[in-house]
């Protein structure tokens, strides 16, 4: 039997062929996919940012029902709606036996190093596939992955509830980090070129900055309201090397600057700086398994967080390759791809 899957071929070339359905090996389930959300780092993978050795079935914020269950698993049933998790660590290395395993180098990725989910059907190991509470409803269930992305980031620092932090660009990381903040207490200053994205952080309750001119202006604006509201972190989420350089020069004494945008690019920073002010550089990248997942659906659970407000619009897999392109201008906050219509 086949399915449909979505190919990236080369850059900027999406082909969706018949391909064979996957089987699950022991330890592993099938999902039948329904809705997968496109994510920034696909779309850096579709422009050719990032190459793949040969074509690969992209995507992995995938929501879709246990399909399959393979040899030795347990307590899982057909039909179960699940999240996919789709960062896989080895457990084995030194970065995973220390508790590390978001910077394992053997780590297998779905949409990366394996097939993802821009497909009819995936498989992955079953502690990879996260049962969804019946209270969580599809549109916030297809987020949960990159809503466990900003809630790794925003618990990776010491602030707390009542403290003042900013976020440095509104892609779908930055505004979750926003919303996630602002949920729990937190004051949130938010810059952001994009003005439809800043209207739907003020609307959440932050406060706009947007400063301006070269790097020297937009440091010295941003560090005198920074420091004049006790900003305590900064969260650089836009991925580029300025607003790095940027987050770098603005950070207020004593705070921490956190770095979940993924830049390839060279940044700059004064040494003298961070060392004689106190300033702490926080790497956040992906998640810890099985922790944050598992905060993620109880705080989504309790209606702590709503996530599904980042979705902008929908696609059918056949259109994925437009909706690529429309997620390539940065003027959509989620794309979701509707697989399966059920």
């Amino acid at each position: 039997m086949s399915m449909r899957g979505a190919f990236l071929n080369k850059p900027n070339e999406i082909l969706i062929k018949e391909t064979e359905i996957p089987e699950p090996k022991a330890g592993e389930v099938r999902v039948r996919l329904s809705k997968v959300g496109i994510c920034g780092s696909d779309v850096h993978l579709f422009l050719g940012h990032r190459l793949l050795a040969n074509p690969t079935i992209i995507g992995h914020e995938g929501l879709g029902f246990v399909d399959k269950i393979g040899e030795g698993v347990i307590n899982r049933n057909i039909g179960e709606r699940v999240a996919i998790e789709p960062n896989i660590p080895c457990r084995k290395c030194q970065y995973c036996m220390s508790g590390r395993g978001n910077i394992c180098t053997n780590k297998r990725v779905i949409g990366l190093t394996e097939a993802g989910c821009f497909a009819e059907y995936v498989t992955l190991p079953t502690e990879f596939a996260w049962k969804i509470p019946d209270e969580i409803s599809d549109e916030d269930a297809v987020v949960l992955e990159p809503s466990a992305v900003a809630i790794h980031a925003l618990f990776m620092t010491k602030t707390k509830s009542g403290d003042a932090i900013a976020v440095i660009g509104l892609g779908a990381i930055g505004l979750l980090v926003t919303h996630l903040a602002l949920s729990l207490g937190y004051q949130v200053f938010v810059s952001e070129l994009n003005a439809a994205k800043v209207t739907m952080a003020t609307d959440m309750g932050a406060i706009a900055v947007s400063p301006a001119g070269d790097l020297d202006a937009q440091t010295a604006e941003l560090s005198k309201i920074w420091l004049e509201n006790n900003v305590s972190a900064v969260f650089e989420c836009a991925g580029s090397a300025f607003t790095a350089s940027l987050a770098t020069a603005a950070a207020p004494r004593g705070s921490e600057i956190v770095l979940v945008g993924l830049s390839g690019n060279l940044a700059t920073f004064t040494p003298l700086k961070i060392a004689r002010e106190g300033i702490h550089v926080v790497p956040s990248i992906i998640y810890d398994h099985p922790f944050d997942f598992a905060r993620t659906i109880q705080l989504i659970r309790s209606k702590t967080i709503c996530p599904s407000f980042i979705i902008s619009s929908y696609a059918s897999l056949e259109n994925l390759q437009s909706a690529l392109e429309a997620a390539a201008t940065g003027n959509e906050s989620k794309i979701v791809v509707n697989i399966l219509n059920k």
